[in-house]
């Protein structure tokens, strides 16, 4: 299978957020690379893996940072593939709030979808949504999937009802 979702982090300390898009991309079937680039540290690597990305046949990148955050926008900055931005709360977060601004306030022209804090997940089943306008098999498993979430929510409303 050719790898469709490139995921990739500013530290490998991002990895138990950026985990849960990997795990749900592998619920999907979807394949995906992994890497980890600091926009700050190896500047050059994320121009270079930002202008890459396309050659290699990604069509959504999902790019988690804390702190500062740059890594989403230093990414599409480099590329016209979609870019989805998670904010990371770190260790030298303010309470995530800095990750959040530095990926939402994007300038204009260069937008990152961004998803809630520690929001990985969330943007797998973006970027899996964006892969599934032309893939009508991936439609059908989110389709499956979200409406395996409503069964969920139904079946515990009616045991809550006959309490």
């Amino acid at each position: 299978m050719d790898i469709k979702v490139s995921i990739i982090m500013g530290s490998t300390s991002d990895l138990p957020v950026m985990e849960e898009a990997m795990k749900f991309l592998e619920e999907m079937g979807v394949q995906y690379e992994c890497n980890a680039l600091s926009a700050h540290r190896t500047p050059e690597l994320v121009m270079d893996y930002a202008m890459g990305a396309k050659h290699r046949g990604i069509k959504v990148i999902i790019a988690g940072a804390g702190g500062a955050a740059h890594l989403p926008g230093v990414i599409a900055a480099y590329t016209s593939i979609p870019v989805i931005g998670v904010p990371v709360k770190s260790s030298n977060s303010i309470d995530g709030w800095d990750s959040i601004l530095s990926i939402l306030q994007m300038p204009s022209g260069i937008p990152v979808a961004t998803v809630a804090l520690n929001g990985a997940r969330n943007a797998a089943i973006l970027a899996t949504q964006i892969l599934a306008t032309a893939d009508e098999t991936l439609y059908g498993k989110l389709t499956a999937f979200k409406n395996a979430m409503k069964e969920k929510v139904i079946e515990a409303n009616n045991k809550l009802q006959n309490k």
